[in-house]
Formats: structure tokens, sequence, C-alpha cells
């Protein structure tokens, strides 16, 4: 009897060690994410096989925001931030959302791609980066649902038009910030254009974007690690284009993120 009663407290301390690492496991699993993302969001759960590279995808016609991975690609990555001024960011007086025009416009009038095509900029690129993509009857321009593999998290999210800000579209270049770095000084027809310009934007997971405001990449990056050296190029991308510096510590960031 008294090896039985031994035998029982062995596996009975046994057990109780188990349950310990399992809890140990488990309290590693809850540990929040870094840069104040949804539980889990650090680490893709999806893989996007539609996402393009921002260096294949020059003028943002092409879905998503795939991973920049090789030595190459990374190297060409920083060239091109290399090119990016820098400046102090100016004051954001006199910033409204309506001096961009009125969201999600089909009429910016610089040539922008998906322009004028019937379709409001907002649809224009669920449909550009959504899968399974489902239109309202009768229409093939009003997205009522879809899948997304949001870049930003990692994650996949079914969308409905009924939830609609599950999913928003996420200016890169924030347009507060391209105020604050000399779109105050622009025609409003620029300012428009560049708010509505596909390079500019990226349909993504809601409340990370509401959490994004409108920093630049010193303060804020993608929780999703893989995806930042991207999100660096596309943030140089619409800088370039537009003749927008950023901030020095904004182009530190950037470099960092691509192995500079």
């Amino acid at each position: 009897m008294r090896h039985s009663g031994g035998s029982r407290r062995a596996l009975l301390a046994s057990a109780a060690l188990l349950a310990t690492g399992f809890m140990l496991v488990g309290c590693d699993g809850l540990t929040p994410p870094v840069d104040g993302g949804p539980s889990g969001s650090a680490v893709p759960t999806a893989d996007n096989g539609r996402a393009v590279s921002p260096l294949d995808n020059p003028d943002g016609t092409k879905p998503g925001l795939a991973a920049i991975t090789s030595t190459a690609d990374r190297t060409k990555a920083r060239s091109l931030i290399e090119k990016v001024a820098t400046k102090g960011r100016g004051p954001k007086t006199g910033y409204e959302r309506d001096k961009f025009g009125y969201a999600w416009m089909d009429t910016a009038p610089g040539g922008i791609p998906f322009a004028h095509n019937g379709c409001d900029s907002r649809n224009d690129l669920l449909k550009r980066d959504g899968g399974k993509v489902r239109f309202r009857a009768g229409s093939d321009c009003v997205v009522t649902s879809m899948t997304l593999q949001d870049p930003y998290t990692g994650k996949t999210i079914a969308w409905t038009k009924s939830r609609a800000t599950k999913v928003q579209i996420d200016h890169v270049m924030p347009l507060s910030y391209d105020w604050q770095m000399g779109a105050s000084r622009w025609t409003k027809d620029k300012r428009e254009d560049i708010a509505n310009d596909p390079l500019n934007l990226i349909p993504v997971d809601g409340p990370t974007n509401g959490a994004k405001s409108d920093s630049g990449p010193a303060t804020w990056l993608p929780p999703n690690k893989s995806i930042r050296c991207s999100y660096s190029v596309r943030f140089a991308q619409v800088s370039l284009k537009y003749k927008l510096p950023v901030t020095a510590a904004d182009k530190q960031m950037m470099l960092k993120q691509c192995g500079g």
C-alpha cells in the first residue's frame, strides 16, 4: 500500500508540473503585441497569394502589399528610400479633410488610376484587394462582401457592408501629414489626387488604421513585422511621386525596416 501511495503522489506531482508548463505556454501566447495592434497581430495567420511587392507595383493598381524578403530587393528598397527628401513637420493649422475633396470621389482630376471609371475610390480599392468579392444586385461597383488578407495584421478579415468600418482604407501617407509637409500650399486638384491615388490607399483592419491616425513611420509601423519594409517602400513611393518630404526620423526608420 505504501508503494501504491508513493506512486500516486509521484503521478500527482508530475501532473502538477505538466499543468504548470501548459500555463506558462498559455501566458506566453497572451503577451500583448507590439505597437498596440490587435492580439496576435504581429504574427501573420494567412498568406495572401494575390499580394504584390510594392517594388513591382509602382502605380498602386495591383493588390496588396507583399513582403520584401530577398537581399537584392531589400537593397533596391533602400536605394528608393534614400531618394526621399527630408524636412521638419510643419503646423497642422488649417487642415481639414474636405480640403482634399470629399471621400471617396471618382473625379480626381490628375489622371490617377481608376479615376472617372464610374466607381468611387473606396469600392475600387475593395475590388482591387478583396477576394471572393460580391456586389450589390445590378452593380459591378458597390462591394457588399469580401475577404481581405489584411497586410497590417496578417489576418484574414471576412467583411460585409453592414459592418463597413471593420475594413478602412488607409492613406499610407496620411492626409494631415501631407498637409504639414507641404500640401497646404498645393492646389485643391493636387490634394484630391493624393487623397484618391491607389498608390496611397490600402484596405486594412479598421481598428489598426485608427491606431495609426496621422503618424509617420518613426511613431507607427504595421504590427505585422514581415511587411514593414514594404510599407516603408510604399510610403517612399508616395513621397517621391508627389515630391513631399518626410521627417528625418521617419526616413531613418524607413531605411531601418529594409536593413539600412
